[in-house]
């Protein structure tokens, strides 16, 4: 190999540490080293099997969610709602929230439960799957619709396992399932919305657009969580369920897809 080669090489290499000659689709956030949990993940098929690899990680991230979620819901019916002046507190944000209610905030209400219901999301999971594909990036299609496919999984376990009934206000909407714990927008925004974010915030080195990508992103969780509670779907104790739920999908399709990028190496 001659000196020019092995400079170009080196070059080459460099340009794609800082961002230079890169794929538009490629993600620093999703290429770090897996740190102490991802790196037997992705040693586990003994390397170069990254599919594998990913399959491995989604089946042990929904069981361990699941349980994480369950513990976290028992400990909620079965300890904290037997604790005096909990079951109070965790109603009288709804019972307040539904005491003011008024034309303009039932519409924003409905709003809130859109953008992270099962019509909104699906739209965003497939555009994204269509970018992806068009630039043959595996890897990003596969994050944000497994972030989503993740928590639902984990989430509709955790209702059958913990049984706590939605709260006794009028509703604003009629769902065939009483399943109060945990809040399934909560965490459905937050893998979608958060993991957008996370994607956006890992190209662009501009702190203030980062800081802005950031508080809007966490501004459609926490709008989509009081719209729920408004709407009379959900305790605040299912909402911090929500937000558990999400954020460990989120994180662990991290995990998962830095650990399937180091079994490719």
């Amino acid at each position: 190999m001659s000196v020019q080669t092995v400079r170009t090489t080196t070059d080459v290499t460099a340009g794609r540490a800082h961002g230079r000659g890169s794929s538009p689709l490629d993600f620093e956030v999703l290429d770090k080293d897996p740190g102490l949990l991802g790196r037997p993940l992705a040693a586990l098929t003994g390397g170069g099997r990254p599919v594998v690899t990913f399959v491995y990680g989604l089946v042990l991230a929904f069981l361990a969610i699941s349980a994480i979620s369950i513990g976290a819901g028992l400990l909620v019916t079965h300890v904290l709602l037997h604790v005096h002046g909990v079951v109070g507190a965790d109603g009288s944000l709804v019972r307040f929230l539904v005491h003011h209610r008024s034309g303009g905030l039932t519409e924003a209400s409905l709003v809130g439960s859109i953008v992270a219901g099962g019509v909104v999301l699906p739209i965003i999971g497939v555009t994204a799957l269509v970018v992806a594909a068009v630039f043959r990036h595996w890897r990003l299609a596969c994050f944000l619709a497994f972030a989503l496919g993740v928590e639902a999984a984990s989430y509709r376990v955790t209702t059958l396992v913990v049984p706590r009934h939605r709260p006794t206000v009028p509703r604003l909407e009629r769902l065939p399932v009483d399943a109060s714990y945990p809040s399934g927008h909560t965490a459905a925004s937050i893998a979608i919305y958060w993991g957008i974010a996370l994607l956006l915030t890992s190209r662009i080195e501009n702190r203030a657009a980062r800081i802005a990508i950031w508080l809007v992103a966490a501004s459609i969780t926490v709008f989509v969580a009081f719209s729920r509670m408004y709407r009379g779907m959900h305790h605040p104790l299912d909402v911090a369920g929500g937000v558990l739920v999400g954020v460990l999908a989120l994180s662990s399709l991290v995990l998962i897809e830095r650990a399937a990028g180091k079994a490719c190496r």
